[in-house]
């Protein structure tokens, strides 16, 4: 390690994955910068889903309350036939909500209001972006990347020892590492717009020939503000009329409609969709994640959740590793997410292909809520354990009381950086800095009031469970001899030292 580091990462682009990475990274009180080439904030609202899951990663991050705040629930669907009828229908499948899945149907709110957020957030952590910043090369060793930077006032090199492409689609950082970014186009181009316009009620999100690929439209209500969305697909070649009059008119000639005015248009863009998986998401101490890594249609909603889940993966294994942790903990990135992202990348390709018929309607798939790593080299349990919960699982809530009879819940325990141990039973686990320990049980510190721990977790009398940082579990043990063990090992191992205490 050399003596000569400006930060321990840089980070480039600040997009959802970039600012998670960043404010996850700052809480750990982890040094880095965060570049952004454009001098301003991204305007848009494309990705304005927030599924469930990204809902815990909020939560646990300290942002959730505000984004609700910020925006709302999707709207029910207007969805007109060719004769002027219509008919009414949820656009996803809304679930109730349970003790173990407390958020259960996908959030609205714009992409440039959720950024916002979190940027206040980073702010609140004492960190903030540095726009106008553009990263124009680097060049990595065994201690570290020295990176060039870029901006108006001049050009200033830089040592970090690891940096992480959070840079988009068309990132600089992959084409850099010649990281291949294999797929295929999907024969598809769409505009999206962020337009002020009259003549539609807001309590409804509006589609018009759903299944024609050439007079399909969608126009939006979008939360939190006075805009609507505008959706649709053109044709692949040629250029598109983006302004107020050119939307106005696409709109009149998809809808038959001419009482609809756009009287401005914040933000609009023309696309081809595309489905594309970095070949590789590591390249010695550079990572790619987010856009970066991986591209795909829309339909699924699964774009900006995938990119800031992507992120919450890398930020406490960077912290780890800097920590002291062994660098396979960081070659565990890749093996968890790059999966995630193929799959992803198939969910969403399915979607559009429904969606050319007509017959979109997005499930608990889109959630993200059964999305684990049980194929993980960090996920640890007996090879007896055969049922319920397993390790790489995401670790479910569970309305829980502490012993002084307030009401709690589980996700309460996991907020935070650190990892969360529960032990089902009294037996006696030694501290560590960096390892919340509570006890289930008669003189435990929780108490399971309503059974839900039982039933989500299903522990065994002195079985215990380890949590990760990102609410997946690491590790379900016996602490007997060898299961204690184990856990020490195990411990060590992602980078929590011994406080050389015995246990208690």
């Amino acid at each position: 390690m050399t003596n000569d580091l400006e930060a321990d990462v840089l980070i480039c682009g600040a997009g959802a994955a970039g600012l998670t990475l960043a404010i996850d990274l700052a809480r750990r009180g982890v040094s880095f910068r965060l570049v952004e080439k454009t001098s301003e904030p991204f305007p848009g609202s494309r990705g304005k889903g927030i599924q469930p899951r990204t809902q815990e990663v909020f939560e646990d991050l300290g942002i959730l309350d505000k984004v609700v705040a910020a925006g709302g629930v999707y709207p029910m669907m207007r969805d007109y036939r060719d004769d002027g009828s219509f008919i009414v229908k949820e656009f996803g499948e809304r679930s109730e909500a349970t003790p173990a899945e407390p958020y259960h149907i996908p959030l609205m709110i714009p992409q440039f209001l959720t950024e916002k957020i979190m940027r206040d957030r980073l702010s609140e952590l004492g960190r903030r972006v540095e726009f106008g910043c553009e990263l124009t090369g680097f060049e990595q060793d065994g201690h570290g990347v020295t990176a060039h930077l870029s901006r108006s006032t001049g050009e200033e090199t830089i040592r970090v020892r690891y940096l992480v492409g959070a840079d988009g689609g068309r990132s600089f950082v992959r084409h850099a590492l010649g990281i291949t970014f294999p797929g295929k186009t999907l024969g598809v181009r769409a505009i999206v717009a962020d337009a002020a316009l009259t003549g539609l009620d807001r309590d409804v999100w509006w589609q018009f020939n759903s299944g024609d690929m050439q007079r399909m439209i969608a126009i939006c209500p979008l939360g939190g503000t006075a805009l609507f969305q505008v959706q649709a697909p053109v044709p692949p070649e040629g250029e598109v009329d983006l302004s107020a009059e050119g939307l106005e008119q696409l709109i009149a000639e998809r809808t038959g409609r001419s009482d609809v005015k756009v009287q401005a248009v914040s933000w609009a863009s023309a696309y081809a969709m595309n489905a594309r998986l970095a070949d590789s998401y590591r390249a010695g101490r550079i990572f790619l994640t987010g856009d970066a890594a991986h591209i795909h249609p829309p339909t699924g909603g699964q774009g900006l959740n995938t990119s800031v889940q992507d992120a919450y993966n890398l930020g406490w294994k960077l912290a780890a590793v800097l920590r002291g942790a062994g660098d396979e903990l960081l070659d565990s990135y890749e093996v968890e997410r790059r999966p995630v992202a193929e799959e992803v990348l198939g969910l969403s390709s399915r979607l559009l292909d429904a969606g050319k018929r007509g017959e979109l309607r997005r499930g608990r798939e889109v959630h993200q809520l059964d999305i684990g790593y049980p194929q993980s080299p960090f996920a640890l349990e007996p090879v007896s354990r055969r049922h319920g919960l397993r390790a790489g699982d995401r670790a479910p809530d569970a309305p829980v009381k502490g012993a002084a009879g307030q009401p709690s819940r589980l996700f309460r325990l996991f907020v935070g950086p650190h990892w969360t141990l529960l032990v089902n039973g009294q037996r006696g686990v030694a501290s560590r800095p960096g390892l919340h320990i509570h006890h289930l049980g008669e003189r435990g510190d929780v108490v399971d009031a309503f059974g839900c721990v039982r039933d989500a977790y299903g522990l065994a009398p002195d079985e215990c469970l380890l949590i990760r940082p990102d609410g997946y579990v690491g590790a379900i043990l016996t602490l007997d001899a060898e299961g204690s063990a184990q856990l020490e090992t195990y411990l060590d191992l992602v980078g929590l030292p011994s406080c050389g205490e015995g246990s208690k």
